[in-house]
C-alpha cells in the first residue's frame, strides 16, 4: 500500500467556495506541506495540473529539495508539449530529485481550456495523440534514437542523452473512465487510477483494465483518489463534512455544475452524476460523500467517518486491488496531520509504525510532559 497526499496548487482553506478561511498559495505553505507529509511517512504527493494551478513542475523543483524521501507525482500533458521535451523534463527532475519523480499522464477533459493551450483534438483524437506521446515517451528515455511518424506525432532522431535515475523511466500513472482510457491505460502505464466511486463501480473498473491489460501480455496496478475528513468520532467527522461546503450557495453549486456539463470527460460526468447537483443525497455510500464535487472538479468524492470508519472502507478498496491511494482534505496541511495520526496505526506497516511514533521517533515518550517530569498518560481524560 502506498499512501500519497496533495499539494493544493489550486488554493486551500477551510470551507469550499469562498474566500472566508481561505489561504494563499505561497511557497512557503506549499513547502510546509510537503515537508509535512515527507516527515509523516506519506510515500508522495500529488500535484495537480490545469490553468487553476500553479505549473506543477515548476513546483516540483522548487519543493523537492526541502524534503528527503518524499515523491512527486506530476504531469504531463500530451498534446500541449513534445514528447521528447516532455522526457527530457522528466529525466533532469529525476535525476535533481534522486529518483523521486512519479508522472501523471493527463489528457485533458474541459475543451475551453485544452483550446485555450492550443489543443483543439476532440475526445477520441486526444487518446489517440496521447498514445503515440507515449510510445514516443518511453522509448526516448529507455535510451533510443527515436524515428516516429504517427498521425499526430512525428518525430526524427529523438532522444534523451541523459537518462533518468529510475529505470527504464519514472513510473506512469493515469486515470480515464472511457473506453478509450482503459486501451491507453492496458497497453501503456503502469498504475490506473480511478476517482472515489462505490466499490462495486470501481471493481468493474479494475477488471476491465485488468482483462485489457492481459490480453497484451501485461500487468497493471491501481490506485485511487479521494478526499478524507477523519476525525476521533463519526459525529465530529459529519459535522466537519457539513460544515466545509456550509459557505456555498445554490447558485454557486448549479453554476459549477454548469461550467463541468462542457466537459467532454467521461470521469466528470460520472462524478456529477453521483450527487446530481443536490446537497440530500450526499451519501452514496456508507462513509462515501460526494459533496466535494458540487462545486470542484475532478475528485469529487470523500471518506468520511472516524479512524475505524475510514480504515475499513480503504480496506475495502484495497481488497479489490487498489494499492495506491491518493487522499487530500482540507485545509490539507492540518488534514495531514489528522489523517496520519489517527488512520495510519490502522493501516498495514510500515504506516502502522508511522502512525505510532513518526518517521524518527519511535520509542517515545510522545506528548508533552505533565510537571516537567510527569510522563502522558496513554488516553485522554473522559
Amino acid at each position: 500500500m502506498n499512501v500519497f497526499w496533495f499539494l493544493p496548487t489550486h488554493g486551500d482553506g477551510h470551507y469550499l467556495g469562498t474566500t472566508e478561511g481561505a489561504r494563499p498559495v505561497s511557497l512557503g505553505y506549499l513547502k510546509q506541506i510537503a515537508q509535512a507529509a515527507d516527515n509523516l511517512g506519506y510515500y508522495g504527493v500529488l500535484i495537480p495540473t490545469g490553468r487553476s494551478c500553479e505549473d506543477s513542475w515548476v513546483i516540483a523543483s522548487a519543493v523537492a529539495p526541502w524534503t528527503e524521501r518524499l515523491r512527486y507525482l506530476v504531469a504531463i500533458r500530451p498534446g500541449i508539449i513534445s514528447p521528447t521535451v516532455s522526457a527530457r523534463m522528466a529525466a533532469t527532475l529525476d535525476r535533481i530529485s534522486n529518483g523521486r519523480l512519479l508522472i501523471n499522464v493527463v489528457t485533458g477533459g474541459d475543451p475551453d481550456e485544452n483550446r485555450g493551450d492550443g489543443l483543439y483534438l476532440d475526445h477520441s483524437q486526444r487518446y489517440a495523440a496521447s498514445a503515440e506521446f507515449l510510445r514516443v515517451w518511453r522509448r526516448v528515455l529507455e535510451g533510443e534514437a527515436v524515428h516516429f511518424e504517427g498521425e499526430h506525432i512525428k518525430v526524427e532522431n529523438a532522444k534523451a542523452l541523459y537518462p533518468p535515475v529510475q529505470r527504464p523511466y519514472p513510473p506512469l500513472y493515469f486515470g480515464g473512465s472511457s473506453e478509450a482510457a482503459h486501451d491507453l491505460a492496458a497497453e501503456q502505464v503502469d498504475v490506473y487510477l480511478t476517482w472515489g466511486e462505490p466499490p462495486e463501480a470501481v471493481a468493474r473498473k479494475i477488471a476491465d483494465v485488468r482483462a485489457r491489460a492481459a490480453r497484451l501480455g501485461r500487468k497493471v496496478r491501481f490506485g485511487v483518489r479521494l478526499h478524507v475528513i477523519v476525525r476521533r468520532t463519526s459525529e465530529e467527522a459529519w459535522r466537519a463534512a457539513d460544515a466545509l461546503i456550509a459557505p456555498i450557495s445554490d447558485e454557486t453549486i448549479a453554476a459549477a455544475q454548469k461550467s463541468f456539463s462542457r466537459f467532454d470527460s467521461v470521469g466528470q460526468r460520472r462524478m456529477a452524476a453521483l450527487h446530481g447537483g443536490r446537497r440530500d443525497q450526499l451519501e452514496i455510500y456508507p462513509n462515501l460523500w460526494a459533496g466535494v464535487g458540487l462545486v470542484r472538479g475532478g475528485a469529487g468524492t470523500a471518506l468520511v467517518g472516524n479512524p475505524q470508519e475510514v480504515a475499513a472502507r480503504i480496506k475495502e478498496y484495497a481488497d479489490l486491488g487498489i494499492e495506491s491511494f491518493i487522499f487530500s482534505g482540507y485545509p490539507h496541511l492540518e488534514e495531514a496531520y489528522r489523517f496520519a495520526e489517527l488512520v495510519f496505526p490502522l493501516l498495514p506497516e510500515p504506516y502502522a509504525s508511522l502512525g505510532r511514533g513518526g518517521a524518527t521517533n519511535l520509542t517515545g515518550p510522545f506528548g508533552e510532559m505533565i510537571a516537567n517530569d510527569v510522563l502522558p498518560g496513554s488516553k485522554a481524560a473522559a
